[in-house]
């Protein structure tokens, strides 16, 4: 019964987290500018308007919308969000595509994998793809950093892409490391987004290896 209690309070912190992420990020996005909008972001391909469209994809579209995109994109689910993603960002004002997710804070939508602690991750890297791009100082709370860099697994980083041989990721900001090798130092949320298959900007990290994971 205690084992149970506590699985039971780690996802309510769960998604009192999620919940916090989407609202702070709703006034965020509120107080960009138009240029902010149209900026690239960390996301490879995608303005920060895009990004955020995506962002509230899941609430927006039912499961038989969703289904019904993947079928007009052949099966393929990165040639659907996109195509959705820019679709929607357009199709809606920068009030509405902050709206949707203050409105949707509490919602109980999840990725196709990975449960709650997949939800997290995808609005804390997604916002850092448009604070990191633009460079604002919004530091994502440590829980939650915490939260995601102890769920970093050798089968999410195939996932995006990312190659981590010979390279220990060492955070300057909190007790946390991953991996074995060269260290590759910085920021938390930083080291969080290259474990998500992101490039950043220059400077931003520290290391003999750490130009493998920056935009030159």
């Amino acid at each position: 019964m205690e084992k149970a209690t506590t699985v039971k309070d780690e996802q309510a912190d769960i998604k009192a987290a999620i919940a916090a992420e989407r609202r702070e990020l709703a006034d965020l996005f509120d107080s960009l500018r138009a240029d902010g909008w149209n900026a690239p972001s960390l996301c490879e391909g995608w303005t920060v308007r895009e990004v955020v469209a995506h962002m509230s994809m899941g609430f927006r579209l039912s499961l038989p919308a969703t289904l019904r995109e993947l079928v007009k994109a052949r099966g393929n689910l990165h040639r659907m969000t996109d195509r959705v993603a820019r679709r929607d960002a357009t199709a809606h004002s920068v009030a509405e595509l902050g709206a949707f997710l203050r409105d949707n804070a509490d919602h109980p939508w999840t990725p196709p994998v990975g449960g709650l602690v997949a939800a997290l991750g995808h609005d804390v890297v997604h916002g850092l793809d448009v604070t990191t791009a633009l460079g604002l100082d919004r530091r994502v709370p440590v829980d939650r950093l915490r939260i995601l860099l102890d769920d970093i697994k050798p089968r999410g980083l195939k996932f995006f892409g990312v190659d981590l041989t010979g390279i220990r990721l060492c955070a300057e900001d909190m007790d946390w490391s991953y991996g074995v090798g060269d260290p590759v130092y910085g920021a938390a949320q930083d080291l969080l987004v290259v474990a998500f298959g992101r490039r950043l900007p220059p400077g931003r990290l520290r290391g003999r290896a750490s130009n493998r994971f920056t935009d030159r």
